[in-house]
């Protein structure tokens, strides 16, 4: 069974870059036997479902504005020039670009990244900490509870706790490529892919002071404690999204180059950092091991700086650990 694939309007017609026609087929992943796959709800669902509270209505509404624009809250959640939508395409219904709905079908559980079991508010707040760089919603918070209804009206239908989903997260290509990543063939992967819409520099580009495309390196990208900072994730992102129309249209190892030639540059610090980027990436080492955070490149230690980007502050207050000892 195909996946299917739904076009992300990001500018008019007009004022989108041209793009050369994909040197290979476009090829997206097929699901697995046995996977459960879920549709998300649209938009159109949402405002033609008579049997909706017009006041949870307005409620899911806000929290879509909130998911499709996130820099409405632009130096108070989020400290970068990233959306929610950047990283969860399609409204964040979208198979194969990290649908945002399992979060709400299989939470609370266990994380990796933080060891310990996490609501859907505190995953939320994950993400704006490390991929918006921010200081996320307070938890039962007007901003948190919108968000949340979004997420779990998508989930509207799925299976509760069910886990072999079809299309989810961003690891469709595993942990490590067949062959080694290069970052050098990543950078031409890069200019003759990506740069039309993030910039020779990696710093996206804007149009009337709004954010058309997300940089994906330095100051105002996601930071070195973001999902997207691994390289796994990065590739099955890019190979499964990127370019932009074009979904597929990379090879595998293509990905593979141009996530690591990505993912070798500097960004903001994370925010868990002690003070020494080595120290840090063996203290989280479950994460760091599949980023460039803490290794050597060009002489210099990768996030081994004090740089936290537009944010005033390093750790935001939410990340802590649970216990119930």
């Amino acid at each position: 069974m195909k996946p299917r694939f739904y076009a992300v309007a990001l500018l008019s017609a007009a004022s989108l870059p041209v793009m050369s026609a994909p040197s290979v087929p476009v090829e997206l992943p097929e699901y697995k036997e046995g996977q459960y796959v879920h549709q998300a709800p649209t938009l159109d669902d949402l405002m033609n479902d008579q049997a909706l509270n017009p006041k949870l209505r307005e409620v899911i509404l806000k929290g879509r504005d909130l998911f499709m624009n996130t820099q409405q809250k632009r130096g108070e959640y989020v400290f970068n020039d990233m959306n929610c939508k950047s990283c969860h395409m399609g409204e964040g219904r979208m198979n194969w670009s990290g649908p945002v709905w399992p979060a709400a079908t299989t939470l609370p559980d266990f994380r990796g990244k933080n060891q310990h079991v996490n609501s859907l508010e505190e995953r939320i707040a994950g993400c704006f900490s490390f991929s918006m760089n921010g200081q996320p919603p307070e938890y039962g918070s007007d901003d948190m509870l919108a968000l949340v209804a979004y997420h779990q009206w998508l989930a509207k239908g799925a299976k509760v706790y069910e886990t072999n989903i079809g299309g989810r997260g961003f690891s469709s290509l595993g942990r490590e490529p067949e062959q080694g990543a290069d970052y050098d063939r990543g950078a031409q992967v890069y200019a003759d892919n990506c740069a039309v819409c993030h910039g020779d520099d990696g710093q996206g580009q804007h149009k009337d002071g709004k954010v058309v495309f997300p940089p994906l390196w330095g100051d105002h990208s996601y930071n070195w404690g973001a999902g997207m900072a691994r390289v796994f994730t990065a590739a099955s992102f890019i190979k499964n999204n990127m370019p932009l129309g074009k979904p597929g249209s990379l090879t595998d190892q293509q990905a593979w180059d141009v996530a690591l030639f990505v993912n070798s540059h500097e960004r903001p610090q994370d925010p868990r950092y002690t003070g020494d980027a080595k120290e840090t990436r063996e203290k989280y080492s479950n994460f760091h091991k599949w980023t460039r955070y803490g290794t050597e490149f060009n002489g210099q230690i990768l996030g081994q700086h004090d740089n936290t980007g537009d944010k005033p502050f390093l750790k935001p207050d939410v990340l802590r650990p649970r216990t119930f000892e």
